[in-house]
């Protein structure tokens, strides 16, 4: 069996729900496609594909063979570029999707390092704190700081995010300083509202967790947006540490309740599978993982655990 070729047919069925089409794609008959789909299952002894007259759509077990094909049809790809172009420098456009405040603060300062080594690629970089779909809004590598929902996407962890509750010694003095996660029901809160959590905080300590759903006052999908209000005693906030941690050197902010913690969040390059690596999104994801792990590492983290590659799995 020609299993190469069984699996591009597979997946381009899948892809498009018809053998026809795929046929058409691969410049194949639908006969031609039918055997290779044939053969396929034959050779795992499963059924991948419902089929009708006009339309294939993928079994149970054929969703799970399709997330893993496409990942090893893009490692051949991969393999083919890196040997095509390890004698050339990258080049071309890639299109970058960031969270606001993280590329005005953290990745803005390390792009001309990362332009300097690269200079014949052009980076087109679009900062929206809009969950935008990498693929439909055509993104080589998209960025996001999350607990990532299921998707057939391609994610690779860069860092950790840690997370402070936070309020101004004006708003603290005024309300008082909360010292278990149910003094928060008291308070006012400042909430990112576009996390899976929506509202709700959830504080881990020596007592378990608890879930707090605090009375809010401001909604808002920018989390300087939050720490500037927090700053001017407008409430407590639950903002990523790279965020607060300027305005707490300054004595602006304060953080409370130090023996309970947020989950972390994380930094995540996300990525579609038919883009798994390519040489200037591999090159990119690479650099951030060295300048951001790197940091943690000095910071007590260990660098080396981050930067793994996992399929986000549906369901």
């Amino acid at each position: 069996m020609d299993k190469f070729g069984s699996l591009r047919a597979f997946v381009k069925v899948v892809e498009s729900g018809s053998f026809a089409e795929a046929g058409r794609q691969l410049r194949l008959s639908r006969s031609a496609i039918s055997k290779y789909i044939a053969d396929l299952e034959e050779s795992l002894g499963v059924q991948l594909l419902n089929r009708t007259t006009r339309h294939a759509s993928p079994t149970e077990n054929g969703q799970r063979y399709f997330e893993r094909a496409v990942v090893i049809l893009s490692e051949i790809e991969a393999a083919d570029q890196a040997v095509t172009q390890a004698q050339s420098a990258p080049r071309g456009l890639l299109r970058v999707n960031a969270p606001m405040s993280f590329g005005t603060m953290r990745l803005g300062p390390v792009l001309a390092d990362f332009m300097a080594h690269y200079p014949e690629l052009q980076l087109q970089i679009v900062l929206s704190d809009d969950l935008l779909d990498p693929v439909q809004d055509g993104f080589d590598v998209t960025l996001r700081i999350a607990e990532l929902e299921s998707s057939s996407l391609i994610a690779r962890k860069i860092m950790p995010v840690a997370r402070m509750i936070c309020g101004s010694p004006d708003y603290l003095a005024r309300h008082g300083t909360p010292r278990h996660p149910q003094d928060l029901r008291g308070h006012t809160s400042l909430t990112y509202g576009f996390l899976l959590t929506g509202n709700q905080w959830k504080l881990s300590g020596r007592d378990g967790d608890h879930w707090i759903q605090p009375a809010w006052s401001l909604c808002v999908n920018n989390a300087e947006v939050l720490r500037d209000v927090a700053i001017k005693g407008r409430g407590l906030a639950l903002l990523p540490e790279f965020i607060a941690a300027d305005a707490v050197r300054k004595g602006e902010l304060r953080v409370v309740l130090h023996d309970y913690s947020a989950p972390p969040l994380a930094l995540y390059a996300v990525y579609p599978p038919t883009r798994h690596l390519s040489v200037k999104v591999r090159l990119f994801i690479d650099f951030l993982v060295e300048r951001f792990g790197r940091e943690d590492e000095a910071g007590g983290g260990r660098a080396e655990t981050w930067g793994q590659e996992r399929t986000i799995a549906q369901g």
